[in-house]
């Protein structure tokens, strides 16, 4: 691999630098091939396995990964990684991803075996899954996805801090893999009205129904916290966007999600009615 000039600016390239990652040859090919196509991409480095993945992660074969490290931004934009590779599998990888200070954007691609690993695949951060054998308008748009999230994670300027960047914080094209007759369908988080705890797992209720996702409630909570969802009962998750009143019944307060005949009214604790009436009336976050 040629080597990168010694002053490497991680500013003035536009477009995407990305890692494909495939332990087969002809798999790795072809998703390099498909990203390169896109407008969005920059440039694809590539991997056989997850350890040679780590390696140039950790800059050991790029001196622009390195430069992008040392100015508090991912390591690449980007990996693209199989679930299932010898050694240390796509979910190992998306594991260590997850602990970078600023982790990049993962999206697997996956063979029909692997399917039911998606629903897994979604509690280690995921943005987007991509099945096998390789559609070029699911890479398209999946690309589209990344690009979305970076655009919205501004790089560093000198006037702003590093630390002040969250490249890992979800963005509205979050997408949850459910499981429907053996399919697995893609649900963005956007169209999650409110979740609904049901023992470890919860219900994602959307407006065109209602899908059962194997991830604790308090797990959602945390993740989604920056995205505008809040708790507001032991039992449920709501999109605060979405709550349209916050109103007194004979058992305490209520919020109402959504208006007219499709509004669902839902009860709020006690000791969260506080919390969410300040919630309410302060000035909303920008993106909600």
């Amino acid at each position: 691999m040629g080597k990168m000039p010694d002053t490497v600016s991680t500013q003035d390239n536009a477009g995407l630098l990305v890692l494909a990652v495939d332990d087969e040859a002809p798999g790795l090919s072809e998703i390099k091939f498909l990203l390169e196509s896109s407008p969005h991409i920059r440039r694809v480095l590539t991997a056989f396995d997850a350890a040679e993945a780590l390696r140039i992660l950790r800059g050991d074969y790029e001196q622009e990964v390195m430069a992008r490290t040392k100015a508090g931004l991912p390591p690449v934009d980007a990996v693209f990684a199989d679930i299932n590779m010898p050694g240390l599998s796509g979910m190992d990888l998306a594991r260590v991803l997850s602990a970078f200070r600023y982790p990049p954007a993962l999206v697997f691609v996956t063979g029909v075996e692997e399917r039911d690993a998606l629903v897994t695949a979604f509690d280690v951060g995921a943005l987007d899954f991509i099945n096998k054998p390789i559609n070029e308008e699911r890479v398209l748009k999946a690309i589209s996805r990344v690009a979305d999230r970076v655009g919205r994670t501004a790089a560093p300027t000198a006037s702003s801090s590093p630390t002040a960047q969250n490249p890992a914080e979800p963005t509205d094209d979050e997408v949850i893999p459910v499981e429907l007759g053996g399919t697995i369908k893609l649900v963005p988080r956007a169209s999650v009205r409110y979740v609904e705890a049901q023992g470890d797992y919860a219900r994602l209720h959307t407006q065109d129904g209602s899908h059962l996702v194997r991830i604790p409630l308090a797990q959602l909570e945390e993740r989604w916290a920056n995205a505008g969802f809040v708790r507001i009962h032991r039992s449920y998750l709501v999109a605060l966007p979405l709550v349209s009143e916050l109103r007194m019944t004979a058992n305490g307060y209520a919020v109402v999600i959504g208006t007219g005949e499709g509004a669902k009214e839902l009860p709020v604790s006690r000791r969260r009615t506080k919390e969410l009436k300040e919630r309410i009336v302060r000035p909303p976050k920008s993106g909600w």
